[in-house]
């Protein structure tokens, strides 16, 4: 929900909370926090109309840091949950929080399915290429060859790829950006936000601790923004092109913005139960289910 300039703005001393970070000094997660509070200010979000969700990792405490709703679920269920909240109260600016392990490994069942379905609900994704809250395994996005805990010989699997599974999994904002890019990290996040149906933004967000390959200076050297190429966001093909470019350059191009984007009826559009007002605005009283409890003893 967005707010006339005659209205009282949230600031970002709003959105601050008493509690300490337990992250570690320099971790990604902090700039994508940042960009996050930002981006409500900017859009005029105020805090009620708020929920962010998330999983288990490190990405899992992004709603203790921040002075909105907040919900922190089981392992890769941070999309169920979200969804569930959109349908509980479909005018709520809903965001998912999750980690490459999280969401990429445990959660991609979810994943998938949500997408297709396409909810109107951001999904950010703390990508740092390991498992950093569990001190430095493999994650389904780990590059080939990278040596962890568990594969001190190297990775020797494929790595998962997010963008091309979101734009082929039905996805209608699918994009990603760079925690070491603040500005960039806000403009990706307020355009996911207000985009109506799926978003996915995932944010090469580098663990200082456990990740030694994929640094700062690695991505800083690397990326590159698709908007400032002329990249052509209704152009499905094309967009899969750039989500495999990593890939097909070793690495060393790595495209950021937004890859894919269409306008797609939501799945909150087809429900006629929450067209004129949202499910919790629904009068219940003079509802009887205590025959419901019978068949269930």
């Amino acid at each position: 929900m967005v707010y006339s300039l005659g209205e009282i703005m949230v600031q970002i001393n709003d959105l601050n909370v008493k509690e300490k970070s337990q992250w570690c000094p320099g971790c990604g997660n902090f700039a994508i926090v940042g960009a996050l509070k930002n981006a409500f200010v900017e859009l005029g979000i105020e805090q009620r109309n708020v929920v962010i969700s998330s999983g288990i990792g490190c990405s899992g405490k992004t709603p203790h840091y921040l002075n909105v709703y907040g919900f922190e679920g089981l392992h890769g269920r941070s999309l169920p949950i979200a969804s569930g909240i959109k349908l509980a109260n479909d005018r709520l600016t809903v965001i998912a929080e999750g980690g490459d392990g999280d969401g990429y490994g445990i959660g991609s069942g979810h994943f998938i399915h949500i997408m297709r379905r396409n909810y109107d609900l951001t999904y950010i994704v703390h990508d740092n290429q390991i498992y950093g809250l569990t001190t430095g395994q493999a994650s389904p996005t780990s590059q080939l060859g990278m040596k962890t805990k568990t594969t001190p010989n190297g990775v020797i699997e494929k790595p998962f790829n997010p963008i091309a599974a979101a734009i082929v999994g039905g996805a209608t904002f699918v994009a990603r950006t760079f925690a070491g890019d603040m500005n960039h990290l806000k403009t990706m996040i307020k355009e996911a936000i207000t985009h109506k149906g799926f978003a996915l933004v995932d944010v090469f967000q580098p663990c200082v601790t456990f990740n030694k390959l994929n640094t700062y200076d690695f991505f800083t050297k690397r990326v590159y923004k698709l908007q400032e190429s002329g990249h052509d966001t209704n152009d499905k093909i094309k967009a899969m092109g750039k989500a495999f470019e990593a890939e097909a350059t070793n690495y060393e191009k790595l495209p950021m913005g937004i890859f894919y984007k269409e306008n797609r009826p939501t799945y909150e559009d087809s429900l006629p139960m929450i067209k004129e007002r949202a499910l919790v605005e629904h009068d219940l009283g003079g509802i009887d289910v205590s025959s419901v409890y019978e068949d269930l003893m």
